[in-house]
């Protein structure tokens, strides 16, 4: 049951349409202005330290965790050095975009292009790569829904989990100053490395600086509020927040309330500076345990009192909006922000962990109903049987959450990627699906490859369906093929040709983010950062990861090579032109055969015909990522997880042998195509299953809806705990589920005004269905609804 306190700001949640703040990205303009010619370190450092300085403070009714990113509670903001080119193009249009739109008044489009954009004409990330990136390469890498590597050059690279129990929470941002001011003070100036090193410190202390001010101004707004209230109650609360504001984050914390406002003021900085994606809290009920028995043991909250404190908690997560193009919307939609908190599983000595902030975990999530944090489990057979069916009663509530992960194939993951045993127990997740741990500097969610488009070009000379361009290698032009293995050599071809250019686009990228988005905030938390003097974007972090290239459509093409070997080459019920055909044509005039492709086998029912062709792809992407090294000469790595960017990449794909149409979306992570697992959930999770999931450490992802009916029951979610365990046992990751009814679904799409905060799992996030396009809503729809196990 919400407290009064958490209703009303939850009402404001789903109620305020996100509006766009230029406050942040004004004085990080000015700023700039007068830093021309230091180094971009100190210009990053002291442009923060000048936000902290002056933006506007704001304290919203009955809040007990404060601070803002903007004058607006639902709040977005611009970071014009990433890029401002592309809300040129599209903010007088924020409002009516399909997806994730934004509010912005005239006043405010007519400031930001006459103070702020003039400044960065030339200057910013977007630019420098668009300048740099090769014609032939720019052709397939940028905004074409083939390799998508937008984020990375549009935005700012983000996937940090922050160390708060080994550096924050023990010394505080005075004394990572401190630490600073003790490094500058041994190093000798004329060494060849040391002005860098200098200056590293120097950007880590104004940084430090920075938040300390912004958090004794929110102490100064508390105090003046208090002297202003008429109400006892809240006058003592805002009291408590300037005494808590006057000490985090600048000392460590020694209460609950002290721990949670010391981490939000974190997130706060870290989406000053780099309006990130993927800022993970990490294992939330493990670094926030200490705290919560200091509260209770010394009697200052019960569990009631701290489950009000970690919603206001949820509900500061969920109000900021992360500020995209109308492309990268597309692959990230639903006001997504990817802060993934992960609860239960082991401990470092591989003892499981659970414990009482574990569960009040699960019930905020299941109380406030908000789509951040990105709630993920770990469990194992360790888990405790209470935790598990805990887990289970918030599946049957139909929002999405939790995201359910292996805790022994996280392990393994981290494991193979080279991880100290111990560090690799301690892993959290990072965004959607990816095994995480806290002193890690790695690109996750790097590149969208559409494993479709790879099929697209093997069947069709290299070019596009849809465009007649030529887009893949100019390779079997004349569609011959004498064989299916033919057909599979020719897609693994165009397959490395995309995975070399979603390479080449990144190193461009990585370059690019190195030399000119050093990271001293983020870096402040990293022992290893501050012990060697160097930015994590110039490898001081303790775990240097190579990016993750993330795959989209494997099951979709696995099901179109599956058809063509069944219906051409086995049964041969057409020749390979009359297919070829077929799809030039969107299957117009072939009714019958698409019949037939729609029924020739499909991954998801635990059909090895199918599923081995899936595997060879899924085996293949690891080997061939693997063979190439980033700029810091670690190996790229492979995932399958899943946003929503199967909507995009199969908009711009023509028909496919699997009976698609064009156009449609294609698949997920390693999920079905939708509607095509016509069997059990447990035939769908064994096709799953096959895939070697622990090579694929960016992570891999099954979305899964069932019938309500399957999990209302104790009976029903014992059942389900039992398939998952089963799941897992079998090298599986990761599974998440929806169960809310199609007629809900199709009622929020008629009547979204009385579905506000009717979450569902997109895929590797939950978020507000009427938040999502009509195109996205239907796919969620379609996707095979499992009465049975």
């Amino acid at each position: 049951m919400l407290t009064e306190r958490i209703q009303r700001a939850k009402n404001e949640y789903v109620n305020n349409k996100p509006a766009i703040s230029y406050d942040r990205a004004r004085i990080w303009t000015e700023s700039y202005k007068k830093t021309e010619g230091q180094t971009e370190p100190i210009r990053r450092a002291q442009a923060f330290k000048d936000v902290c300085e002056q933006l506007v403070v704001t304290i919203f009714p009955g809040e007990l965790i404060v601070g803002a990113v903007g004058e607006f509670r639902k709040c977005g903001i611009l970071t014009p050095e990433f890029s401002w080119t592309w809300v040129d193009r599209e903010m007088d249009h924020f409002s009516d975009r399909v997806q994730d739109p934004y509010e912005m008044t005239d006043e405010q489009r007519a400031f930001v292009r006459q103070n702020i954009f003039p400044y960065w004409k030339g200057k910013s990330l977007e630019e420098a790569f668009l300048a740099q990136i090769p014609a032939e390469t720019a052709k397939v890498a940028v905004d074409t829904g083939i390799i998508d590597i937008d984020s990375k050059w549009r935005q700012s690279v983000g996937e940090i989990t922050p160390d708060y129990q080994d550096v924050l929470f023990k010394k505080g941002f005075r004394g990572i100053i401190d630490t600073c001011r003790e490094k500058m003070a041994q190093l000798k100036l004329s060494q060849p490395d040391a002005l860098k090193k200098y200056d590293f410190y120097r950007s880590v202390i104004l940084c430090g600086e920075g938040m300390i001010i912004l958090a004794h101004r929110y102490a100064d707004k508390a105090e003046e509020m208090a002297a202003a209230e008429t109400d006892a109650v809240r006058k003592s609360e805002l009291q408590q927040i300037a005494a808590i504001c006057r000490r985090v984050p600048e000392f460590p914390p020694q209460t609950f309330q002290e721990a949670l406002q010391m981490i939000w003021f974190y997130q706060l900085g870290g989406i000053l500076m780099e309006n990130p994606l993927s800022l993970n809290p990490g294992r939330f009920d493990q670094y926030m345990y200490p705290y919560y028995r200091y509260d209770i043991d010394n009697k200052l909250h019960d569990d009631d009192g701290i489950l009000e404190l970690i919603e206001c908690y949820w509900l500061k997560l969920s109000e900021w909006v992360w500020t995209i193009s109308a492309n990268t919307a597309d692959f990230f939609a639903g006001y997504n922000q990817f802060q993934n908190l992960t609860v239960g599983g082991s401990d470092r000595y591989g003892k499981d962990a659970t414990n009482e902030l574990s569960y009040l975990a699960l019930k905020a999530t299941a109380e406030v109903k908000t789509h951040q944090p990105g709630l993920s489990v770990r469990i194992s057979q360790n888990s405790p049987k209470e935790f598990v069916d805990a887990v289970m009663d918030l599946v049957a509530l139909g929002t999405g959450f939790p995201a359910i992960h292996s805790d022994k194939t996280g392990y393994q993951m981290l494991k193979n990627l080279g991880y100290d045993t111990e560090d690799a127990r301690d892993w959290n997740n990072c965004g959607c699906v990816v095994p995480h741990f806290r002193k890690t500097f790695e690109w996750t969610s790097t590149v969208n490859v559409n494993f479709s488009g790879a099929f697209e070009y093997a069947t069709n000379g290299g070019k596009s369906r849809m465009t007649g361009k030529q887009m893949g290698l100019p390779i079997y032009q004349d569609r011959k093929f004498a064989s299916y293995e033919d057909v599979e050599k020719a897609f693994m071809e165009q397959f490395d040709n995309l995975i070399d250019i979603s390479v080449t686009g990144t190193l461009i990228a990585q370059r690019l983010q190195k030399d000119m988005i050093p990271r001293p905030y983020f870096s402040a938390l990293f022992e290893d950062c501050l012990e060697k003097g160097k930015d994590l974007v110039d490898g001081g972090a303790k775990y240097n990861v190579g990016p993750v290239l993330t795959g989209i459509g494997l099951a979709e093409s696995a099901n179109s090579l599956a058809a063509i070997k069944k219906l051409v080459f086995e049964d041969k019920v057409c020749t390979m032109d009359e297919i070829l055909d077929a799809m030039d044509k969107n299957w117009e005039g072939y009714e019958e055969l698409r019949k037939q492709a729609q029924n020739a086998p499909k991954y998801g029912n635990d059909d090895d015909f199918v599923d081995d062709i899936a595997q060879r792809i899924s085996n293949h992407f690891y080997e061939e990522t693997h063979k190439y090294t980033d700029i810091y000469g670690n190996p790229f790595t492979s995932a399958f997880m899943g946003i929503s960017n199967f909507i995009p990449t199969g908009r711009v794909i023509g028909a496919t042998a699997c009976g698609r149409k064009a156009g449609e979306p294609i698949s997920e992570g390693v999920s079905p195509v939708a509607g095509t697992d016509t069997s059990t959930p447990l035939a769908a999770m064994n096709s799953c299953a096959k895939m070697n999931q622990d090579v694929h450490s960016g992570g891999t992802l099954l979305n899964m809806r069932l019938s309500h009916d399957l999990v209302k029951t104790k009976r029903g979610r014992s059942n389900l705990a039992a398939m998952v365990q089963t799941f897992f046992d079998m090298g599986a990751f990761h599974v998440q589920f929806n169960t809310l009814s199609t007629e809900t679904l199709i009622e929020a799409q008629k009547h979204p005004e009385d579905y506000k905060d009717l979450l569902v799992r997109v895929a590797g996030y939950s978020t507000q269905f009427v938040h999502l396009s009509k195109t996205l809503q239907d796919s969620i729809i379609r996707r095979s609804v499992h009465d049975g196990f």
